[in-house]
């Protein structure tokens, strides 16, 4: 709870520190929706319906081998009062491997770095600096110091540098730069 009031006060001292400038001329401000911009691009769309393809198509092919280790399972359970000691302790180990293998396949392709991850960042990565470079070309052109990102969270895209006062901060708290 703490963390969340932290927060929220810094973005009231942030919000603050922009209505200040704002009315005293000094900065100007604008905001974007990057969701917006996003959808209305054909190849973000075009990025993203591949994505989805190749999501749902990965996802088929784990549930196909989740579904195999259920047979396996259920067989297993059915055979188990006829089969030796041996051979419950093969089939109990073909299960417990193919059951590894399909979470090694799960967690490879939908993993923090796995292969959706790379592939979001191939596609879609090059169009998001695309829009960023275009959010700071027109930033510049009109003369804002600080541009928004209101889908999501809210987010600074851009600020220019000469509105940066981090090392003043640092000075007043009483260290060097």
């Amino acid at each position: 709870m703490k963390f969340k009031n932290s927060i929220i006060c810094f973005l009231f001292v942030i919000l603050s520190g922009f209505a200040t400038a704002q009315s005293s001329g000094t900065a100007k401000f604008g905001y974007v929706d990057t969701d917006y911009i996003m959808g209305q691009i054909p190849e973000s769309k075009a990025a993203q319906s591949e994505i989805d393809k190749t999501s749902v198509q990965w996802q088929k092919e784990i549930e196909a081998k989740y579904s195999e280790i259920d047979k396996l399972y259920k067989a297993y359970q059915a055979d188990a009062i006829l089969l030796t000691d041996e051979m419950k302790k093969k089939r109990e180990n073909e299960i417990v491997n193919k059951e590894k293998e399909a979470k090694d396949l799960q967690k490879s392709r939908f993993g923090v770095d796995g292969e959706l991850f790379k592939k979001r960042q191939e596609l879609v990565k090059p169009i998001q600096d695309k829009v960023y470079n275009a959010i700071k070309a027109v930033a510049e052109k009109k003369g804002l110091g600080y541009i928004m990102d209101k889908s999501g969270q809210v987010s600074i895209l851009y600020a220019n540098s000469k509105y940066d006062i981090s090392d003043d901060v640092l000075v007043f708290l009483g260290y060097k730069k």
